[in-house]
């Protein structure tokens, strides 16, 4: 059991593919994410990602990269971060089930910030989060995000990102803005 979260971050590399996708995997589906509160699998059947979806991210590095969170030696939780313009996004968070309520989760969050304001000098951070997902919406209000009414369609169709269970998935935009951003 892991008492005190104290992350190391580092950049993915080409050597952690296998490693971030096996995260991902185990946070949001099958038997596995359901140890945690961030499952998707009462939404989605199939895979979240895969080696092929996650080694383009990791090819231009700046402007985004995979985030790892590691805690006593161990890969505990990633994200995406990446640069637009004067905003970043964020995306494929994942914290290892058995820690998730742990606060490894905001760790994560606050060094993606940290980057984005700090390194990248954005104004603020982005993301999309399946509507139905109300309790991790909660969680990123907590945080400062706000839901803007903007939605984008689910990928029906594409299993690499996984195969619906239901026929009204679909994306909300979030936006935090960053005060104090640097110009």
């Amino acid at each position: 059991m892991i008492t005190a979260i104290a992350p190391v971050f580092r950049a993915a590399g080409q050597a952690d593919i296998d490693a971030v996708v096996a995260l991902v995997e185990s946070a949001y589906r099958g038997d596995s994410g359901r140890r945690g509160w961030t499952t998707e699998s009462d939404l989605l059947d199939g895979r979240r990602t895969d080696a092929e979806l996650v080694a383009p991210l990791l090819e231009s590095p700046e402007h985004g990269l995979i985030l790892l969170a590691i805690v006593e030696g161990v890969l505990r939780a990633c994200c995406h971060i990446e640069r637009h313009d004067d905003s970043a996004y964020f995306g494929m968070f994942a914290v290892d089930p058995s820690l998730q309520g742990s606060g490894l989760g905001k760790h994560v969050l606050a060094e993606a910030e940290r980057i984005a304001r700090e390194t990248w000098h954005c104004r603020a951070m982005h993301m999309t989060v399946i509507d139905l997902r109300s309790e991790l919406i909660a969680w990123y209000e907590r945080r400062g995000y706000r839901r803007t009414g903007e939605y984008k369609p689910f990928p029906y169709g594409d299993e690499r990102v996984g195969i619906p269970r239901r026929d009204d998935l679909r994306f909300e935009l979030l936006v935090k803005e960053f005060s104090g951003a640097a110009p």
